[in-house]
């Protein structure tokens, strides 16, 4: 049935000229058929390239909302409209600004896990490859980091001249993952090689041999001479690592490492989706360019 409803969207997507993204941790069988897959941000970005007058969005709300802020000319589509980030949703753009109103003047840099209008009242985003980057490149001494606490503390300890204000937001399945998880799985796997993700709360970070975001997991799986790596993230991201490292052994470093809001997504739902055309994300224009202003200062960072 599965190889009927595959074909099926891949028929709707060239009906409607769509373009159908995939998020790192979405089922297995999502990204198998997904035109794009990779981080958040990443894939709105790719997707802009496009002519695709459709973007099928597989991920979660924010993310949809990006899209729909790089590629206004083209319709969003977020299959499961219920697909939310409990991170993203621990901070409102009022929330934000009564802080603000409590330090005039410092530098807001906000994680594109937030929604539209947070990123609006924001002045450079971060993704959790460059954020240390972004901070960097600010001159003042003193920035409110929203919305991941644990993202905004890594950062931290490589930059001790600047003062954090952090908003004490988080990813709830990577604080599921516990110190004793970790270390039970690395005593299980001596030879193994523990990679995690900054969204991680820091005393388990501490314990990675190496600290970097989905995309970043990809390419030091990859390159890296070991054999065996204990993951830190949610389990999404095992299918393209393994199937991009045949020969390599993969952990999961805690059976908690499971996200509900991105298991949401099937193929019935990205295939109904494709028929009728909804759920349509949409962003208000003012919003849009207001975040479209901080992501696009955030890219204008200079890359390596």
């Amino acid at each position: 049935m599965s190889d009927v409803v595959k074909q099926q969207i891949k028929d709707l997507l060239k009906k409607h000229n769509a373009v159908l993204l995939a998020h790192n941790y979405m089922r297995d069988e999502v990204q198998e058929i997904a035109d794009i897959t990779g981080d958040s941000l990443a894939l709105s970005i790719e997707a802009s390239k496009t002519d695709a007058d459709v973007i099928v969005f597989c991920g979660v709300h924010f993310m949809a909302e990006s899209a729909a802020i790089l590629s206004p000319n083209k319709k969003v589509l977020l299959p499961r409209l219920d697909a939310g980030c409990p991170m993203a949703d621990m901070v409102t753009a009022g929330e934000l600004e009564l802080l603000k109103s409590k330090h005039p003047g410092v530098p807001v840099v906000t994680y594109v896990n937030s929604s539209a209008e947070v990123k609006a009242h924001s002045d450079i985003c971060c993704t959790s490859a460059n954020a240390l980057k972004v901070v960097r490149s600010l001159p003042e001494n003193e920035l409110i980091f929203v919305p991941d606490r644990n993202l905004g503390r890594w950062v931290a300890k490589f930059v001790p001249e600047k003062k954090f204000i952090f908003w004490e937001g988080f990813c709830p399945t990577h604080e599921r993952m516990t110190v004793a998880a970790v270390q039970q799985k690395k005593a299980e796997h001596p030879d193994a090689l523990f990679i995690c993700h900054p969204e991680s709360a820091l005393e388990v970070s501490a314990l990675a041999d190496h600290v970097c975001s989905t995309s970043g997991m990809y390419d030091y799986c990859r390159t890296s001479p070991a054999e065996k790596f204990i993951i830190g993230t949610e389990a999404g991201i095992l299918y393209k690592l393994r199937q991009e490292n045949p020969d390599k052994e993969f952990i999961l470093a805690s059976p908690a490492l499971f996200c509900p809001n991105m298991k949401l997504t099937s193929l019935e739902d990205v295939f109904a989706s494709l028929q009728t055309l909804t759920p349509v994300i949409s962003v208000p224009e003012e919003t849009r360019l207001k975040a479209k202003g901080a992501l696009d200062r955030m890219l204008a960072i200079p890359r390596d």
